[in-house]
């Protein structure tokens, strides 16, 4: 693999995630009984087709009422994404809580499900990641997120919420990113490992911090996800908001003692790479 760094300051920006302190040490995945169950067949690097929310959304200025569910861990907004390599988030319209390289063949791993349905009175779109593997066809070490999408239409055309919610995350990338025998998870030098966070495609970058980090984002890692439990955000007027919600849907946030900060002011500089990738 050729890994090139881009120098030029136009590339994009990524920025520290500007929010509340965010800390919820419980449980954070929703339970899903009442909505639709959807499901993505076992696979890898698998998308679904345009699936409708049933509700409109204005995401960057980008209007629509329907999404991609990507196998890896995303969702994106103008097409299917097979890409297995997470990427610095800056050149799709992405709403990624793990993106890695998420493989759930192996018949003990949990599969991917997504449904619509309603969540504390409002219109809410989910999709679970449930004990997931990953590649090559490894269930050793499984991970547990989950989003959801809540319709926030009654505050203005296109509004609306979103939030990762995370249990327990034991692996942080495949064998192609750490290499064959890595049991999923290290810090090799120039490894490519999981990242969350949202883009608009065109600039705006936000990630949570640890994102791309080797070991970071994982049970035991210095910003672990399994104790952040849930990060919530509010998109009005198509513009991610600083705060999270502070009721209703998305869920009120209260810092704890051992909050996590998940923002800090200013930028982290330049990131990406160019590279291309293919599996074996």
């Amino acid at each position: 693999m050729v890994r090139t760094p881009l120098r030029s300051a136009g590339w994009c920006l990524a920025l520290l995630l500007a929010a509340s302190p965010v800390a919820l040490a419980a449980q954070t995945i929703r339970p899903t009984a009442g909505f639709t169950t959807n499901t993505l067949a076992r696979n890898d690097d698998g998308s679904t087709a345009a699936v409708p929310l049933g509700w409109s959304y204005n995401f960057f200025g980008i209007t629509g009422n329907s999404v991609f569910v990507n196998n890896n861990g995303n969702i994106t907004f103008d097409s299917g994404l097979s890409d297995f390599t997470p990427e610095a988030l800056n050149n799709r319209r992405i709403i990624a809580p793990f993106w890695a390289d998420v493989d759930t063949r192996p018949l003990t791993s949990g599969i991917t499900t997504y449904g619509t349905g309603t969540l504390d009175g409002r219109n809410a779109f989910y999709v679970n990641w449930p004990g997931v593997g990953y590649y090559n066809q490894h269930a050793d070490k499984l991970n547990t997120f989950q989003l959801f999408l809540i319709d926030r239409n009654d505050t203005g055309v296109g509004n609306f919420d979103f939030e990762f919610n995370y249990g327990s995350i034991q692996w942080d990338a495949g064998d192609l990113e750490l290499g064959a025998g890595s049991a999923g998870r290290g810090a090799q030098p120039g490894a490519d490992c999981a990242r969350a966070g949202y883009s608009n495609g065109s600039g705006v970058v936000v990630e949570l911090p640890g994102s791309g980090v080797c070991g970071a984002l994982v049970d035991g890692g210095s910003n672990a996800l399994s104790v952040l439990g849930r990060a919530a955000f509010q998109v009005r007027a198509g513009q991610v908001q600083q705060e999270p919600p502070t009721g209703g849907p998305g869920g009120s946030v209260v810092p704890e003692p051992s909050t996590y900060v998940l923002m800090a002011t200013g930028l982290l500089g330049l990131v990406g790479v160019a590279r291309s990738r293919r599996r074996a």
